[in-house]
């Protein structure tokens, strides 16, 4: 009788049974052992990681990780994109897609729906496909981009998805950064701004990217504001971690205030949070401090992203989850 914990006698019959898919009675015949006995040797062959097993669910997420993720910080919705370092698709396009699924199941006619800007809602919004128009109002929660160059603005964004989804929108006709205070105010005395501004807090939901202020756009909006050193020093000793819609925020999800966020024109963190339900859409672990302070401030209800950013929010946050998460209506 062959060794049963022999590693080669476990490959031979891992072998056997999972390549050449041969029965383990067959198997018992030509090792010249039991059929209990092969059944034990696979058990061993997969126990000392000869054999490993990965289940590919067909939707593309990896339930586990939503439920754990929902439990710790009472999340509405959650999707996490399953990686999958053999496929073509970049993991931007998979949590794009996953936040398109997620976008179809919780629209419903007479909604407004309300977005920001990014990659990540990019990759949503070109991956969205439905069977019919949908009677919503799409508007932006920030204004446009137009300081900065390659980057896909919120009214883009709006006008594509509403495009696809055969709703109407709202635009929001201001750049998303201004010089100074003074010029901020100036376009939010206009009534077309204030206006689509309201039409961004009564918003149902929410999509937005979370960003990192040292990195990518985030990085980009705060080099277009061109502070003054004692500007800049001033915002960065609050420890930003993260924005949404050009609103930046630290570990614990308060809002940064000064000269960056009086330049800014989109709705405040506040409204954010007056919205129902916001869902944070992030990719790549280099997102995890900030995705961690929008959790802390309460400032997203459900979370998409991908199964790399999934383990390193378990990882970095408390071990207990927070009984009070849930925002209440």
């Amino acid at each position: 009788m062959p060794a049963p914990r022999d590693p080669s006698t476990l490959l031979a019959a891992a072998r056997l049974y999972y390549l050449q898919n041969r029965s383990q009675a067959e198997i018992a015949r030509e090792l010249g052992t039991s059929r209990s006995n092969v059944s034990r040797m696979l058990t061993e062959a997969q126990r000392q990681g000869i054999v490993t097993i990965t289940v590919h669910d067909p939707s593309g997420r990896v339930t586990t990780l939503e439920t754990e993720l929902r439990n710790r910080f009472g999340l509405t919705d959650v999707r996490v994109a399953q990686r999958d370092a053999a496929a073509s698709v970049k993991v931007e396009e998979q949590v794009g897609a996953q936040a398109a699924a997620l976008l179809t199941e919780l629209i419903s006619d007479s909604m407004t729906v309300a977005l920001s800007w990014g990659h990540a809602l990019q990759a949503m919004v070109y991956a969205t496909e439905v069977q019919r128009d949908y009677n919503i109002r799409l508007t932006q929660l920030v204004g446009g981009l137009s300081s900065i160059s390659n980057e896909i603005s919120g009214a883009e964004l709006v006008r594509e998805l509403a495009t696809r989804l055969g709703a109407e929108y709202v635009s929001l006709h201001a750049p998303a950064t201004l010089g100074s205070e003074v010029a901020r105010d100036a376009l939010l005395a206009e009534p077309s701004i204030l206006e689509a501004l309201d039409v961004a807090r009564s918003a149902d939901l929410a999509f937005v990217g979370i960003g990192t202020p040292s990195h990518g756009s985030s990085s980009a909006i705060l080099s277009s504001m061109q502070l003054s050193p004692l500007e800049e020093k001033e915002f960065w000793a609050t420890e930003p971690v993260g924005d949404l819609a050009a609103r930046y925020f630290d570990v614990q999800g308060r809002e940064v205030k000064g000269a960056v966020s009086e330049r800014i024109l989109a709705i405040d963190l506040d409204d954010l949070r007056n919205i129902p339900n916001v869902v944070g859409v992030a990719y790549g672990r280099a997102k995890t401090p900030g995705v961690l302070g929008a959790l802390r401030g309460r400032l997203v209800d459900s979370l998409v992203c991908d199964e790399a950013l999934a383990r390193a929010l378990l990882s970095e946050s408390a071990t207990k989850p927070d009984p009070d998460r849930r925002r209440t209506s």
